[in-house]
């Protein structure tokens, strides 16, 4: 397990139009030399992570803000209002979306921070450049790539380990052949050529 540098300060704000999430970073894993990510995130109305998902070696802290937000830990559901904490240990399923008619808001903190930063930055990225399908996904020889990257950070549920590896090591070799790489920088307008 180690940490990227990326890009992503306190401060900073990225948004995914596919999902409705705008995450505000609060702490990074600079300013925590690693030990945990903090974020400030607001959810659109029936708005929702991607995919229920498992970090392998990470845990989550929500404080719901305001709105009602439903999670799904393995089967369990739980609905969470303003003032509620909801736990997610590392190796547990779980999946969120925002349940109410106003924009719901709340703080997460990831332990240990790992790539979270670098992964939240790739995939929303690719959702406001389009790049991603209708629940923010982006093709399976870009995401084999991105996945095989953070597997010590994301994974599928429900898949051992070991054949989600091996299924990666060999998706993501054919999707760099595509050119596709384990990060994505936004596409940048090209600057205007300054004429003597």
């Amino acid at each position: 397990m180690t940490t990227q540098t990326t890009s992503i300060r306190s401060g900073d704000t990225i948004e995914n139009p596919v999902t409705g999430e705008i995450v505000h970073f609060l702490r990074t894993s600079a300013d925590t030399d690693g030990e945990l990510v903090e974020i400030e995130v607001s959810l659109d109305p029936d708005g929702a992570v991607a995919a229920a998902h498992v970090h392998p070696f990470q845990s989550e802290r929500f404080e719901v803000l305001e709105g009602t937000l439903e999670f799904r830990k393995g089967k369990e559901k739980v609905v969470a209002g303003a003032g509620d904490v909801v736990t997610v240990p590392a190796a547990h399923v779980h999946s969120f979306r925002n349940i109410g008619e106003t924009t719901a808001r709340f703080r997460c903190e990831v332990r240990p921070a790992l790539q979270f930063e670098r992964f939240l930055e790739t995939m929303f990225g690719l959702a406001t450049d389009g790049k991603t399908n209708g629940r923010g996904m982006p093709n399976p020889l870009r995401l084999a790539v991105i996945a095989n990257a953070h597997f010590d950070d994301v994974r599928l549920p429900h898949v051992p380990a070991f054949a989600q590896k091996a299924a990666l090591v060999t998706g993501a070799a054919v999707g760099r052949l595509f050119g596709f790489g384990p990060t994505y920088e936004p596409r940048r307008e090209l600057e205007p050529a300054y004429v003597s």
